[in-house]
C-alpha cells in the first residue's frame, strides 16, 4: 500500500511538472483565434486588434481565422472540437453563447461543458433606429405612431431567436405593439433595407452601425439595456421608457474545456495588459465597443459573467414564450 501510494504521489508531481512546463513554454508555435463571424465586421477587427498585441507580447503569431454561418454554431463547433493545448482559441459572440442554447433544439456544443472562459473583452449594446423619413424621434413617439396604425412599422432583425429579434418581441409585449419582425440573414442588408425605408425601424449593435449614426442615414432613438453608453450620451435607454431586456452584444476569449489552467491564466493576463494600452482604448470606441470588462476579463470572473447572463437570457426567452426549433 505503502509503496503503491508513493508511486502515485510520483506520477502526479511527474503530471504538475509536465502542465507547468509546458505552459510555461507555451506558445511554441502560432496560434489560431476563431472568429465566428465574418471578415471585416466590427468584431473581427477588434479580434485582430488584439491577437496583434498578443503577438508581440507572447512571441508567436495569434492568427484570426473566421469561420462564420449558421448563427455562430460553425465556428463555436469548431472550437469545441479542439485540442485543449492552447493553440486554439474561440473569440465568442453573446448570440453563440446565449441565445443558440436556448434556440436550437440539438445545438452541436455547450457554452459552459465545451469551453473555458479566459477573459471578456468588450461590450456592444444595441440601439433602436429608425429611417429618417419616420416622424417619431423618441421610443414613446414611435409607439404611438405604430398603435395608430397596427402592423404598419417593420423592424428588421438578424432573426427571431436572436439579440435583436428578442428585443423586438419584448417591446411588443411589454407596449402593446404590433411591429412586424422582418428577419435577414445578412447584418448588412437588414441595414440597408432600413436606410432606404424598405424597413423603417431596426435593431442592431452598435459596433455594425456607428458610421450610419454619424451619417445621418439612420437615427438612434433608444439604447437597449439599463443605461445610455457614452458614445451616445444624449439617446435615453430602452429602461427609460420601458422595463428593457437587459440583453448585450459582448465578446469574449475562450478555450476548448481542458485547457491548462497556467496557459488560460497567462492569456487572461495578457490580454488585460492589452486592453488597458491606449491605442486599444482609444480605438475600440469608434468601432461601437466599450471595454470595460471589470472581474470578467479574468477567467474566474468571465465564468461567472457568462452563467449569470445564461440565466437571465432563458428567463427572458421563457417568458416570451420561444421554444427551441
Amino acid at each position: 500500500m505503502l509503496k503503491l501510494s508513493r508511486r502515485m504521489l510520483l506520477a502526479g508531481a511527474a503530471l504538475l511538472v509536465s502542465v507547468s512546463a509546458h505552459a510555461e513554454t507555451w506558445p511554441q508555435r502560432p496560434v489560431t483565434i476563431v472568429v465566428p463571424q465574418a471578415a471585416g465586421n466590427s468584431p473581427d477587427v477588434l479580434c485582430r486588434i488584439i491577437a496583434d498585441k498578443l503577438s508581440r507580447s507572447l512571441g508567436q503569431q495569434f492568427v484570426v481565422e473566421n469561420r462564420p454561418g449558421a448563427a455562430n454554431v460553425i465556428g463555436m463547433q469548431a472550437v469545441a472540437k479542439a485540442a485543449p493545448d492552447g493553440y486554439t482559441l474561440l473569440f465568442a459572440t453573446s448570440a453563440g453563447l446565449l441565445t443558440n442554447p436556448y434556440t436550437f433544439k440539438n445545438l452541436s456544443y455547450d457554452p459552459v461543458k465545451d469551453f473555458t472562459p479566459i477573459a471578456m473583452v468588450a461590450k456592444s449594446n444595441h440601439i433602436l433606429l429608425v429611417n429618417p423619413d419616420v416622424k417619431a424621434k423618441t421610443l414613446p413617439e414611435l409607439i404611438a405612431l405604430e398603435k395608430a396604425a397596427p402592423g404598419s412599422l417593420s423592424i428588421a432583425v438578424d432573426g427571431p431567436r436572436n439579440l435583436s429579434g428578442i428585443m423586438a418581441q419584448s417591446i411588443n409585449k411589454q407596449a402593446g405593439t404590433k411591429f412586424v419582425l422582418v428577419p435577414y440573414n445578412t447584418i448588412s442588408n437588414a441595414v440597408q433595407d432600413s436606410i432606404t425605408g424598405r424597413t423603417q425601424v431596426t435593431i442592431q449593435s452598435a459596433s455594425v452601425v456607428e458610421p450610419f449614426i454619424k451619417e445621418g442615414t439612420l437615427r438612434p432613438i433608444a439604447v437597449a439595456g439599463t443605461k445610455r453608453i457614452s458614445s451616445l450620451p444624449d439617446v435615453p435607454a430602452i429602461s427609460e421608457t420601458l422595463k428593457s431586456v437587459d440583453l448585450q452584444g459582448w465578446f469574449m476569449v475562450m478555450a476548448p474545456s481542458n485547457t491548462p489552467s497556467d496557459i488560460v491564466q497567462k492569456l487572461s493576463a495578457e490580454i488585460a495588459k492589452a486592453l488597458k494600452e491606449p491605442d486599444v482604448q482609444e480605438r475600440a470606441p469608434t468601432l461601437g465597443f466599450e471595454i470595460d470588462p471589470g472581474e470578467a476579463v479574468t477567467p474566474d470572473g468571465a465564468k461567472k459573467f457568462l452563467e449569470a447572463e445564461l440565466a437571465s437570457t432563458g428567463k427572458v426567452i421563457r417568458e416570451l414564450g420561444i421554444e427551441p426549433q
